[in-house]
């Protein structure tokens, strides 16, 4: 028999803060009273009942500027009946990973009726925050104290106070004392280590976990690079004979290790069960409006868009915008080949070369100063445009934005060095290029991204001690500065740009690093580097966000697979204007471009073959998800034979 929310107690006296909750200043009384209803009523009354409380009581509002704060919770047996709604898959007594259910409890590995740490804190405040995204209207036409603000039969509560700016922002909360673990084991002392990737997972949740894995991966499989490409550099290889060989390596390099992730990510998720989650329906995205009408899926009235009106959008506007923003970016290409090309002549020219020596390198650092800065600036406007586009879902709203940047970004970051490679031909200064743009955009990451946010939180932390410290009103200010503190941080966007950042550094490692070894190393170096911003990034800059539930890194894979499907022609090119291959044909060019064409659509065959051959999962994970999958079809066949059994048997005599 299910277990119901109206079967069992749920409320308790004392709860731990799971979850903040801000208001906007000028909410009006009603809408407070209103929602903090609609969140503690009972699940039959159309409510999430869950536990809410102000961080601070009327009669201290006038000392304190929290007013508008709220911590929200749940109680032990709402967390586990919510862990069977939202699907989490859990460790079972006899290890194997099934979906977790309050009925069958008993069943799974480390639960007992007194013990809380059962469901991390991380899967709690995921649990406290899809219910509260499942506080659906019901009778309700507005917003109380907002007319304007239109509610719909079934659709979320909390997005429509999103999108009407009613609810500024919702976090969840830091666990001090399971931080300082997690900080001691991860960053706090620079050691050569394994990251802690169960205690990323559990504290942050996969998504972010995933991330932190695949970087550590990626780091490492970049070492046999690095440590190929050394030999090239310390011997000075500099008419390139060589570097025929590390194309090759590079081809094979490239494919292989994408495929070994892909079965080490299967291994990683089936072990924290989110392998095994069946995907959630999605919900409109908070910004997306339109015209009230039936949503033909559901059934339900909610504001519909027309796809005719959003693909005018697309195709009109935002294709043009991003066709002219390429277009500007080869123009500031040109205006940098214009300054090498004056840099080359004043050395040329000058009667103390040694200093001018310095000159040399000016063009390439101004330039991938200005590409980085061309980067952050398109990206507001792709995400202006893309919100603009009105898409419905997540999903899509992502999709879009992706190709957007990736787009931009692949033609802003390499577009001069392909005219350098297969244009100019010109390898040494292919070289330069490459060395100045790699190691220019890697120092202005770690300081735009983790190194300036994390100076300016610790300015804001101490002007918020000193508030605290003046306060004489009877609060829990430990609590109080925690919460004041990370409420005016910065919000984590997402892992959008840290996959960013490493794509264009696989861009660079697997597309021209045959002229410039040392690409992989500097790499390396870079990413031993991040771990540990990222990490100081994640634990002290940023608000802790929610954990989401992952099994891959999504649409990246196949970004990171198009790179590599881009490297193999790229190298094969390379190869083919190698001097060794140039003197075999000094005569007839069209042979040489046949064989290296030919040498290409090989490569690739073979790198599909490879990419066909590797399974995705391993074996023992293939056996295990087949295991499941044959339970789950015979507990269904002995559902249906005991649901009625009296009318089977009727038929039958019949």
């Amino acid at each position: 028999m299910r277990v119901t929310l109206s079967a069992l107690d749920t409320s308790e006296t004392f709860f731990k803060p799971l979850v903040v909750l801000e208001l906007a200043r000028d909410v009006k009384e009603e809408t407070r009273k209103w929602l903090e209803k609609k969140i503690n009523d009972k699940k039959k009354n159309g409510g999430a009942q869950l536990l809410i409380r102000p961080l601070v009581e009327k009669c201290e509002e006038q000392t304190l500027e929290s007013q508008n704060l709220y911590l929200v919770g749940a109680s032990t047996v709402r967390l586990l009946l919510g862990a069977e709604s939202v699907g989490l898959v859990k460790e079972c007594n006899d290890n194997a990973m099934r979906a977790f259910t309050y009925e069958t409890r008993q069943n799974f590995k480390g639960f007992s009726d007194d013990n809380d740490d059962f469901l991390t804190m991380a899967e709690c405040q995921f649990i406290v925050k899809h219910e509260l995204e499942n506080l659906r209207a019901r009778d309700e036409k507005m917003i109380p104290g907002y007319p304007q603000a239109k509610l719909y039969p079934g659709k979320s509560i909390l997005r429509r106070l999103l999108t009407y700016g009613l609810v500024t922002q919702i976090f969840p909360l830091h666990d001090s004392e399971a931080l300082k673990k997690l900080e001691s084991t991860w960053y706090n002392r620079f050691k050569l280590k394994y990251q802690p990737l169960d205690g990323i997972r559990t504290y942050f949740g996969e998504t972010i976990a995933l991330y932190f894995g695949f970087l550590e991966y990626f780091t490492f499989a970049l070492i046999p690079m690095a440590l190929i490409g050394l030999p090239y550099y310390v011997f000075d290889w500099e008419d390139y004979d060589k570097y025929v060989i590390f194309a090759s390596f590079n081809l094979i390099w490239s494919t292989v290790i994408l495929e070994v992730w892909k079965r080490g990510c299967a291994l990683m998720t089936y072990r924290w069960g989110t392998l095994l989650m069946k995907r959630q329906f999605e919900e409109p995205r908070p910004g997306f409006h339109g015209v009230l009408g039936i949503n033909p899926i559901t059934g339900r009235e909610e504001p519909l868009y027309s796809s005719f009106k959003r693909q005018l959008r697309i195709y009109l506007v935002s294709l043009p915008f991003v066709c002219l923003c390429l277009y500007f970016s080869l123009y500031v290409m040109t205006i940098y080949f214009d300054l090498e090309a004056w840099a080359q002549d004043v050395h040329r020219e000058s009667h103390f070369p040694e200093l001018t020596n310095v000159l040399l390198f000016v063009p390439s650092i101004v330039y991938a100063v200005v590409i980085e800065v061309m980067n952050r600036l398109y990206r507001f406007a792709a995400e202006f445009l893309t919100s603009w586009e009105n898409h419905r879902l997540e999903s899509a709203y992502q999709n879009h934005l992706v190709l957007k940047v990736l787009v931009f970004n692949f033609l802003n970051c390499f577009a001069s060095l392909f005219y350098i490679a297969f244009v100019m031909k010109d390898m040494k200064l292919l070289r330069q290029s490459l060395a100045t743009l790699l190691i220019t955009s890697q120092i202005l990451n770690q300081i735009v991204e983790t190194f300036l946010p994390y100076w300016l939180q610790r300015k804001h932390g101490l002007r918020v001690k000193k508030k605290v410290q003046a306060l004489k009103a009877d609060v829990d200010v430990t609590l109080y500065e925690q919460i004041i503190l990370e409420k005016e941080k910065g919000t984590y966007l997402g892992t959008f740009d840290d996959y960013l950042e490493l794509f264009l550094q696989f861009g660079y490692v697997s597309l021209f690093s045959c002229v410039y070894p040392l690409a992989a190393a500097f790499a390396v170096l870079n990413n031993l580097s991040e771990i540990n911003s990222d990490a100081l990034k994640m634990c002290k800059v940023f608000k802790r966000p929610f954990a989401e539930p992952s099994s891959s890194i999504g649409v990246w894979q196949l970004a990171f697979e198009t790179m590599s499907v881009i490297s193999v022609v790229t190298n094969c090119a390379l190869i083919g204007m190698s001097p060794q291959l140039n003197a075999v044909f000094p005569d007839s060019k069209t042979d040489l471009i046949l064989i290296v064409v030919a040498a290409e659509h090989a490569l690739l065959a073979l790198k599909f073959v490879l990419a066909f051959v590797i399974p995705d999962k391993p074996r023992e994970i293939q056996v295990k998800l087949a295991k499941l999958e044959f339970e789950s079809v015979e507990a269904l066949k002995q559902q249906e034979e005991n649901s009625d059994p009296e009318g089977y048997t009727q038929g039958e005599n019949e």
